[in-house]
């Protein structure tokens, strides 16, 4: 899986540059919108493509559904240094 293709697009980039600094965070749409200063129908979208790479998790309620940052230490890993390699 190449992670730089995922998260190429500037709002998957917020979306997870906020999830790997707030690891513990679940939040909805709305309120991931909110934080990356994003279109609430551009992140909904971005959260779909990123459940199905498996970085994000869905936590499905009848009303809502949160999201959170995958627990995977190999993937965290992977993300934390192309994070870096962007900023450097």
């Amino acid at each position: 899986m190449d992670l730089s293709k995922i998260i190429n697009s500037g709002v998957k980039l917020k979306i997870v540059k906020f999830f790997h600094e707030n690891q513990a965070s679940i939040d909805t749409p709305r309120g991931i919108a909110t934080w990356v200063g994003e279109n609430r129908a551009k992140v909904k979208k971005a959260l779909e493509e990123l459940i199905e790479s498996d970085i994000l998790v869905a936590h499905r309620a009848t009303s809502t559904t949160g999201y959170s940052y995958t627990r995977d230490t190999k993937k965290i890993s992977k993300i934390d240094k192309l994070l870096k390699d962007r900023s450097a």
